[in-house]
This record gives structure tokens, sequence and C-alpha cells, in this order.
């Protein structure tokens, strides 16, 4: 019987795969079997991750690209398909945070929020399913979400709005796209430690954070790799337009 989470033959794009959560994704969809395409905009990170995933074995290639510009993403997976294949994954994980008081906030940060956390995923969601429906295949898109698209903190407006309008852009593709074979879903992660936030919740404010949190505790990558595993694989096959949360419980606690 083959392994539920084999990805063996499938093309993965992970977008913001530098660092922090995204590459932590390629490197466990790499670990399935899955040959993957690290996109960002700089190029020194993603070559990070791609030695990590080359050291443990598995494929990967650097290809640099702009979620906020459809010619440099266009580009980028002529590059994918030419050296690796169709893509028939696609982690839409890039994404920003500036933390700022509405009543503060510029026109510029709002609107790059959006942009970034919001269009950016339209437009890998996009580009994904137009080549695939071209290759007459099925796929899979996650489009990496928040806990923040369910509840609200202070001074992050822009990410809040951003991450409950990915998840109605979710379940809006899931509908329009099963047809096609592409199952479209989101993974909604809490709290999750990463090299980019340890030294924060090693504050006193983050401290405070954390226990605010029902398990009293920071997530780990790991603790994801099911999760991520399940939407991107045949063992999710029946789920579509779903969102998987994955927070110590802190979608249950008071604000």
């Amino acid at each position: 019987m083959q392994e539920p989470f084999n990805l063996e033959n499938s093309v993965a794009v992970v977008t913001g795969a530098g660092g922090g959560l995204g590459s932590s994704f390629a490197q466990i969809l790499a670990e399935a079997g899955a040959r993957v395409a690290l996109c960002g905009r700089r190029r020194e990170p993603l070559e990070r991750t791609a030695e990590a995933i080359q050291a443990a074995g598995g494929r990967s290639a650097v290809v640099p690209l702009d979620v906020t510009d459809v010619e440099s993403i266009q580009a980028g997976f002529d590059a994918i398909e030419a050296e690796l294949g169709v893509v028939d994954i696609a982690v839409c994980n890039a994404g920003v945070a500036q933390p700022s008081l509405a009543l503060d906030m510029s026109e510029q940060d709002w609107q790059n929020t959006i942009e970034v956390n919001l269009s950016g995923c339209w437009r890998i969601a996009q580009e994904t399913a137009k080549r695939l429906k071209n290759a007459g295949q099925g796929g899979a898109i996650i489009n990496v979400s928040s806990i923040l698209g369910h509840r609200v903190a202070p001074a992050l407006a822009a990410y809040a709005a951003s991450k409950g309008a990915l998840e109605q852009l979710t379940r809006s593709l899931a509908l329009e796209w099963a047809r096609e074979g592409i199952r479209v879903n989101a993974l909604a992660p809490g709290y999750i430690e990463t090299d980019m936030n340890r030294e924060f919740f090693e504050s006193e404010p983050g401290q405070k954070m954390i226990k605010r949190i029902p398990q009293k505790r920071l997530g780990q990558p790991d603790e994801l790799a099911v999760p991520l595993l399940l939407l991107a694989s045949d063992a999710g096959s029946y789920m579509t337009g779903s969102t998987l949360v994955v927070d110590g419980g802190h979608l249950q606690s008071s604000l």
C-alpha cells in the first residue's frame, strides 16, 4: 500500500521559501518526495533552503519571483516547468505583517499588506490553475492563512483583513475549480516558533502572548507537517474549500 502522504512525481512551488514557515514547508514537501521550486524575492535565503533539502536527499530548484508582479510569476513558472515539470502543488505562503495602529497606518503599508498577502496568493493560485487546466491535470493549492483570519489583534488590522479575505478567496476558488480536479484549501497556523520570531517570544510581551495560548506554548514547524501533507496529497482528495487551524487551542480562548 502506498504511503498516504507520498508526493513522488509531484512538483510543488512554495512562495516565501527563504525562511520561517516557508522554508519548513518546502523541506516537508521535499521529504515526502516532491520536487520543490523555492520562490521568493531574494536568492540567498532560497539557496540556504535548497542546501538543506539537498543535504536530506531531496530535489529543489531556486526560482526568484515577486508575487506582486504578474510577469515575474509567469517567467518563474516557465522556469519551473523547464526544470521540474508542471506545478501540481502550490503553497501560497509569501506574506508580510506591518504592525501599526489603524489611525497611524499609511496608505502604502495598507496596500502593500493586501498586495502581498491576498493578491499575491491570488496570482500564484491563478497561474497554477491555468497551467494545470492546460495540462489536463488536477492539483492542490494551499493558501497559508492565520488565526488572525478568524480573530483580531491590536495594530494588525491590515494583516487580519488580508487573511480573512484570503479564506473567502480559498472557498471561492475551491467552488470554481472543483470541476477541474483542483483542490483549494487553507492552512491557518497559530503562533509557531521560527528563527524569525524567536527573539520576540523570548521577550516580556512575547511571554505574555504565550500565556494566552491554552496549551501555554508555541507550536513547532514540524507540527504543521501532517496538516500540510494532508492538504497537498491524495490523502485529502475529498477536501476542498476547507481551513485547517493548528493553534494550540488559541481560537477557543477569549480575546
